[in-house]
């Protein structure tokens, strides 16, 4: 790097701080949290994709392609469910939320059951959202160590330190503006390592003589996941469903964005949206990472640099040795743009959670207290986040894999008890406390003594025990119904357009995938 690269990064980040200077007066908790419920679909939907396109996917998710052991172009059965999720959030989950004008999402829950039920689901998404984002930290870490020779430690304390100012400041108008021109920042990103990949290469007929066709299978039909083997199509679209509706439809981070939507129709059009744009994006960095891991497998000198149990520092290292100056500067930039995007995000959404579900619950607090005490959280959880990416190094072969494991313990249990709210009147808190305790208690327990369940199933397993364990415990311990007028359920509808159409990308990813070796 030179001086040119370190220009491009200062101006950045120079240029978001002001972002969230711009957006610093922020009067109520509608406006720091929700932006004034002023947001259309497209700045929502771009936003969301931009957490989603993170770092962890721009560095590991290509590492698992191109390189890992095992890996390949099978990663492209993680958008097998999606399309499938933003049908059951659209029509069963979300509407009800939108509806009853709450900014914490699991303020539902104590209109539907207790308080008790709210503070647990509270507690278990902050402590599994500040660990998930530590590993994001984490993983931008890794590539400011490879590529600008910063230590670890430095990197990390960097990253949260200017993510916390941008953040702290300027709320969820910040997040979701600035994740727009970080999602462009980042897809550029991807198409330049892309070209420069092949341009090293000798161009895309070079490619085809040298990639190893067995990464190009994307499906199998044969693993079940449940022998040790993984990325098998019914775990990955049945464990998938489960993961995807509970990560965009109860975990705060996500929801609060469609929480954040001008009206209902809006909110349903980012659901299409996301549920339309991830595959794309998917496919798009899953190339790349073939290109580039054929790359660095054809070249000794390449290959040599990358630590047989660390995949993750292919491209790192490839942006540090075969990417020109100026441009090394726009892909820090990109990377930084991913970082900003997932912390900013999850800052904002564990300040919520803290200040409607913990702090602020029940009391008549003042908007210039309600405020204070916001980002006072906001500072705190940074810190946390900051403080836990140190440890977490560990948990999994790939940073990709880390941060979903840690998502996975928690993500079914916490969707069973929403279904419950919804659509099983019988369900009562106590029963609900204790199936979600089981559940995330279950799922732990296959963590650590059950290693041949991939760990996908965890959201489908986790799900189904929290359920019947919840409406068994209520069935045998009964209590007063909820109020009338607590809480408002939208009908179902399932007869809508976009319901079939996101049905049809559903089958048309799939035949895409399946066809995908006979491309090359």
């Amino acid at each position: 790097m030179n001086y040119l690269d370190y220009s491009i990064i200062i101006i950045y980040i120079v240029g978001f701080l002001y972002l969230g200077y711009r957006f610093k007066n922020q009067s109520d908790k509608n406006d720091y949290y929700l932006g004034g419920r002023s947001f259309g679909w497209f700045p929502l939907a771009m936003s969301t994709a931009a957490t989603q396109l993170s770092a962890v996917s721009f560095i590991s998710a290509p590492a698992f392609v191109g390189l890992k052991e095992g890996g390949g172009m099978i990663w492209l059965t993680y958008e097998f469910a999606v399309p499938l999720a933003m049908i059951f959030l659209m029509v069963v989950l979300v509407p009800s939320f939108y509806k009853s004008g709450i900014v914490s999402v699991y303020e539902f829950l104590e209109r539907r059951f207790d308080a008790s039920t709210r503070v647990l689901l509270s507690i278990v998404f902050q402590i599994s959202r500040a660990f998930g984002t530590a590993v994001m930290i984490y993983t931008v870490a890794i590539i400011l160590e490879s590529v600008m020779g910063i230590p670890m430690w430095q990197s990390i304390v960097l990253i949260g330190i200017v993510t916390m100012i941008y953040s702290l400041q300027g709320g969820m108008k910040a997040v979701v503006y600035g994740d727009m021109v970080q999602m462009i920042i980042l897809f550029i990103g991807i198409i330049v390592c892309l070209g420069f990949g092949l341009h090293y290469l000798g161009g895309w007929g070079s490619f085809l003589e040298r990639v190893d066709t067995e990464r190009l299978t994307a499906v199998d039909f044969s693993s079940l996941g449940f022998s040790g083997d993984e990325f098998g199509f019914w775990p990955m679209l049945v464990g998938g469903f489960f993961l995807y509706t509970s990560y965009y439809g109860t975990d705060q981070s996500q929801v609060q964005r469609l929480l954040s939507a001008s009206s209902m129709k809006t909110m349903k059009q980012t659901l299409v949206a996301n549920g339309v744009m991830r595959f794309p994006i998917t496919l798009a960095y899953c190339i790349m990472g073939l290109v580039i891991g054929t790359l660095a497998l054809s070249q000794t000198e390449f290959i040599s640099l990358i630590p047989s149990d660390k995949p993750d520092r292919m491209i790192p290292i490839f942006i540090r040795d075969y990417l020109p100056n100026g441009v090394i500067g726009i892909l820090i930039v990109a990377i930084f743009s991913a970082a900003m995007s997932s912390l900013s995000s999850a800052i904002n959404s564990l300040s919520a959670a803290s200040v409607e579900d913990l702090f602020a619950r029940g009391k008549n607090l003042s908007e210039k207290r309600y405020m204070k005490l916001s980002k006072m959280t906001a500072l705190f959880w940074g810190a946390v986040c900051v403080v836990i990416a140190f440890f977490v190094g560990d948990i999994a072969d790939t940073v990709i894999e880390a941060i979903n494991k840690v998502g996975s313990v928690s993500f079914g249990p916490i969707l069973a008890i929403f279904v419950a709210a919804i659509l099983v009147k019988r369900i009562n808190g106590l029963g609900a406390n204790v199936g979600l305790l089981t559940g995330v208690g279950l799922n732990v327990y296959m963590w650590l003594a059950v290693p041949d369940v991939f760990w996908f199933w965890w959201n489908a397993i986790g799900a189904v025990v929290t359920f019947a364990v919840a409406y068994l415990v209520s069935v045998l311990r009964p209590s007063a119904s909820t109020p009338e007028g607590q809480f408002q359920i939208e009908p179902i509808n399932f007869n809508q357009k976009s319901v079939y159409l996101l049905l049809g990308f559903f089958v048309l990813i799939v035949i895409i995938s399946v066809l995908f070796p006979y491309f090359f």
